[in-house]
């Protein structure tokens, strides 16, 4: 039976961790100078992409190549998804060609009918609800800093979007304490809060409008644009209600202080965080996008081996 990756939310913890594993595996065995190590050799996966990219486009295409696979980039001029064919049909034809399919599309409706047709894996490139692929590496990332535990405390400030949203079902998934300031205009969705079963789970994963209470002695603090693709009409409107949610020193300075500061980029310096602080001692951005990359060769090996 053929598997998916649509939300971190339909993985096991164990599994979680497996892929984890199996990341650090591949690190280096796929710079191997004579490339020998091929696993994915004469497979293709077809990326379709209805928004730009830079990290997920670039890191999948990457990951094929090392792994020995071909990738074919579908922008959505190049197909017609939707359009004058069906989803459906788009992604019958795509089974017969390929070994997978990678859709970065808008909505998570979109990604779902699509696998829930396929004959081959889909994985979910970014929607306008979820962007599980960021978060997997999110986590792994942490998980290699040695901070991803039940003690570690992150602290998410900003919109809840998409990428708030995977954070929060990724949190409920490993155990993380999670609290979210966004302004009560732009708190994350209910539904991933009423999707967290248990009353120990919401104890861990909080929500307030107080970006100051929200870092106060974190071990994380995680950002990300205020302005999310599709939404710059609401661009004078989110500058001015998120001002006071901005990564500066003097948010920061309440975190732990070797507190580890993400963003999933692209950054707006000097918006949501400030130069000094992304590029400070204390941030892991860098890593952070690197390990896109070798999530990314995990999940082409766990779904198309």
């Amino acid at each position: 039976m053929k598997k998916d990756f649509i939300s971190i939310w339909n993985l096991e913890t164990k599994e979680i961790y497996e892929i984890f594993h199996l990341a650090e595996d591949l690190r280096d065995i796929t710079f191997k100078k004579d490339g020998s190590y091929q696993p994915l050799k004469g497979k293709t996966c077809v990326l379709i992409f209805e928004k730009p990219s830079t990290r997920t486009r670039v890191s999948f295409e990457v990951a094929a190549y090392q792994l020995g696979a071909a990738s074919i980039f579908l922008s959505a001029q190049d197909i017609h998804l939707g359009k004058s064919e069906s989803l459906e049909d788009t992604a019958k034809v795509l089974s017969r060609y390929a070994q997978a399919i990678v859709i970065r599309t808008y909505e998570q409706k979109r990604v779902e009918r699509f696998a829930k047709t396929a004959d081959i894996p889909v994985i979910n490139a970014l929607t306008n609800l979820l962007h599980p692929c960021q978060v997997m590496a999110d986590y792994y990332t942490l998980w290699r800093e040695g901070k991803l535990n039940q003690n570690m405390k992150m602290a998410y400030v900003g919109d809840g979007n998409n990428v708030c949203h995977s954070l929060i079902l990724g949190a409920a998934k490993l155990g993380v304490e999670l609290i979210i300031a966004s302004p009560e205009k732009y708190k994350p969705q209910s539904l991933f809060m009423k999707k967290i079963k248990g009353k120990e789970l919401k104890k861990r994963i909080t929500i307030t409008t107080n970006p100051e209470i929200a870092v106060e002695k974190a071990d994380v603090i995680y950002t990300d644009v205020w302005v999310s693709m599709g939404q710059e009409k609401e661009k004078d409107e989110k500058e001015k209600i998120f001002k006071p949610y901005q990564v500066n020193k003097s948010l920061l300075s309440l975190a732990k202080p070797d507190a580890m500061v993400m963003h999933c980029l692209p950054a707006h310096r000097g918006h949501e965080i400030t130069d000094e602080v992304i590029d400070g001692k204390n941030s892991i951005v860098w890593e952070q996008a690197e390990n896109r990359l070798h999530i990314q060769k995990a999940l082409l090996i766990k779904l198309m081996s």
